[in-house]
């Protein structure tokens, strides 16, 4: 059973007493309404009240999905007047993005970041959670929506407390430092058990949104912090706490939540938590005969023939990418209007006439298993945010930066060598850069990546160069609307 399903059910019950109260006949005798003042007095009420604060992670997934298109691992070309939206995608593969135009993808990610943010600032301020690991627990949560909003805006709110108040917008630097104080605080008081925190924060998971922040802490403050993000590192690892895969896929399947090197996940499930939709994203419309799926894919993502081209032959991660000839579930070859369905590496252009040539252009992701026979259009595969892999990756990175070439080519190495290909006898920025895109394709850390290395702006299939403004993302002009406090981004 999917680990959500509890928190599923958890919330559901805490909304339970609250229409219990609402409807209730004065009249009528009650004899299980829990008194107001007595709710949350166990864990099993506690974790009512704050279960869904921790479920709506599960929302990660959908705000970083179309965002990733700005990237080089990712692509949505135009099929006919298929994913043309206004051109949207083409903006965004780009870096032409427009700030009004495309208000509805920043929004989302900023209102997913605040809207939580604001969720667990009321829950703090809630009398009935005395518990100081479930306090810690929340700020640890709170302080990850910063992290996301600083990485991706910049200057933005700190928001540690409700107010009737316009908020300030803070510097980047400013947002970096009460992110630091935040986890440094909670940490004595987080969980350590990883099977019980499962979807939630604990103090690995405290661990590890500090070696992002020390990872790229020259990018938000100017200054680097590559020993820090080392020690970060360090204590994830010498904790024991993890393990490696061995089977690397196992930590993208359907069931992946027993694999040992999650550290955080969004828990997700086909029929009680929805959202985790990769396969009607990338597969094409006759997938459907493949999984014997309900309803026809979208036939949008894929990816560039250079980023898949990066994949040596024997690496075990290049079965992430499905090209070739597609079969049906019972193992007829499928045709598009006659053409063979077989998926090509090679997009002839970003906008392409309707036809089967477009419609079957580029690999398409099956990093996630594919989860046949669905009862809608979600999967149940908990979505990886932050794994073990990254944490010998980043301190792999951190020992190169340091200048410790053995130590970074070990911690590398370790983690290559699992996916059948050979060590690094030599190792440079690229081949780091490279590496973390073959081992962490389409989870979402590659803008980071790239803008850390300094590539996010190069030149790339369908992409011109761009400007260093589009490291960061504007304003949502929504919240400017609302806020006359926020100042747009330099670019906008």
């Amino acid at each position: 059973m999917n680990r959500y399903i509890k928190l599923f059910s958890l919330a559901g019950c805490a909304l339970g007493f609250v229409a219990f109260h609402a409807c209730t006949n004065l009249e009528e005798e009650v004899y299980d309404q829990i008194p107001q003042g007595e709710f949350g007095k166990n864990q099993e009420q506690l974790d009512a009240l704050v279960g869904p604060l921790f479920g709506s992670l599960a929302d990660y997934f959908g705000h970083y999905a179309a965002l990733n298109t700005a990237t080089d691992e990712q692509v949505i070309p135009t099929r006919g007047g298929d994913w043309k939206d206004g051109d949207q995608w083409k903006r965004v593969q780009q870096h032409d993005w427009n700030a009004q135009l495309d208000d509805n993808l920043f929004n989302g990610l900023w209102t997913f970041c605040y809207n939580n943010i604001t969720s667990i600032n009321q829950q703090l301020d809630n009398e009935l959670i005395t518990s100081e690991l479930t306090k810690a627990q929340l700020r640890a949560l709170r302080a990850f929506y910063h992290y996301v909003a600083m990485d991706n805006f910049g200057n933005v709110i700190i928001a540690d407390g409700q107010s009737s108040d316009t908020p300030e917008q803070s510097s980047r630097a400013e947002v970096y430092n009460f992110i630091e104080q935040e986890l440094l605080t909670v940490l004595p008081n987080l969980p350590t058990d990883v099977v019980a925190s499962y979807g939630r924060t604990n103090k690995y998971v405290a661990h590890m949104i500090l070696a992002k922040l020390y990872l790229n802490a020259e990018v938000y403050t100017g200054t680097a912090q590559w020993e820090k993000a080392k020690a970060q590192c360090d204590s994830i690892i010498n904790s024991n706490a993890y393990g490696l895969s061995g089977d690397f896929f196992s930590n993208f399947a359907v069931r992946n939540q027993d694999s040992p090197e999650i550290i955080l996940a969004a828990p997700m499930d086909a029929s009680a938590r929805g959202g985790m939709n990769i396969q009607m994203r990338t597969l094409h419309y006759q997938s459907q005969l493949t999984y014997n799926l309900p309803q026809a894919p979208w036939n949008g993502y894929c990816t560039l023939a250079e980023f898949y081209n990066s994949f040596e032959e024997g690496d075990t991660r290049k079965q992430m990418w499905l090209v070739g000839q597609q079969y049906t579930a019972t193992g007829d070859s499928i045709y598009d209007e006659g053409v063979p369905l077989a998926f090509t590496v090679t997009i002839p252009d970003f906008t392409m006439s309707a036809g089967p040539t477009a419609r079957i252009a580029g690999a398409r992701s099956v990093k996630y298993q594919i989860q046949a026979n669905p009862p809608g259009t979600d999967q149940s595969n908990d979505f990886v945010i932050f794994r073990l892999a990254d944490v010998y990756m980043m301190r792999g990175e951190a020992k190169f930066r340091l200048g410790d070439m053995a130590g970074a080519m070990e911690d590398i190495n370790y983690v290559r060598e699992r996916r059948g290909v050979e060590g690094f006898s030599t190792l440079t920025a690229d081949d780091i850069l490279a590496e973390r895109g073959r081992e962490f394709a389409w989870e979402y850390h590659r803008r980071q990546d790239l803008i850390r290395f300094g590539r996010f702006t190069d030149a790339w299939e369908f992409k011109p160069a761009s400007t260093e403004a589009r490291e960061l993302y504007p304003i949502p002009q929504s919240q400017i609307n609302l806020n006359p406090k926020l100042k747009q981004n330099p670019g906008y």
